[in-house]
């Protein structure tokens, strides 16, 4: 019997938990237990006995999402980037570039604005670390050398700033629509798995 990924028991538990929240009405409810929220990081909300306590909720954020095609659309980015990515980094690699970032995106988030009390759900900021993995692993780099900076720095910093500038634009357009898109977890995330990726690479690949 073929086991499953770490990839894909990420998704299923996700899936699994996303649901249960969605369908049974509980998502306000649920965004604000166990979302990500920044005022709390800094300490300055009075925690409900029913909260996830605070250093836990990055990761159970990413288990919440704001309906159903909020729930597809960031287990399709998952599952195709991470399906190749485990591969080159092993299914305990995966679990560390989803970890660090989902606390990668949390602290991105909370930099802008530690005040805030509106709760980040959703698994893109820690899908983000796994697509900026992919992207330098897997992605075909034309950059060269700019001074005495190498192609390989070069060709990072232009992954960068392109994801910032495609969620930096995806977060305008949707404001105009009433919607909130948490676009520097995406970015946070995304950096965290440029930085992370060859050293996990190398790491999977001593232990084989």
């Amino acid at each position: 019997m073929r086991r499953l990924s770490a990839t894909s028991i990420i998704v299923l538990v996700t899936i699994v938990v996303s649901l249960a929240v969605t369908l049974g009405n509980h998502e306000v409810l649920a965004a604000y237990a166990g979302g990500f929220i920044p005022r709390r990081l800094s300490g300055l909300v009075i925690d409900d006995m029913w909260a996830v306590p605070v250093w836990l909720t990055p990761l159970s954020s990413a288990f919440l999402h704001a309906g159903i095609f909020h729930l597809a659309m960031n287990m399709l980015m998952l599952g195709f980037t991470g399906k190749e990515t485990e591969r080159a980094v092993g299914p305990a690699g995966i679990v560390i570039l989803y970890v660090v970032g989902a606390y990668a995106a949390a602290l991105a988030q909370w930099l802008p604005d530690p005040m805030s009390m509106t709760p980040m759900i959703g698994a893109s900021g820690a899908a983000s670390a796994v697509v900026g993995a992919y992207s330098l692993l897997f992605g075909r780099s034309r950059a060269r050398a700019i001074g005495p900076i190498p192609a390989q720095a070069v060709h990072v910093l232009w992954l960068a700033a392109a994801w910032t500038v495609v969620n930096l634009l995806t977060a305008f357009a949707f404001l105009g629509a009433g919607v909130a898109v948490a676009a520097a977890a995406h970015i946070g995330g995304f950096v965290a798995g440029l930085a992370l990726a060859k050293p996990l690479l190398a790491w999977n690949w001593r232990r084989a």
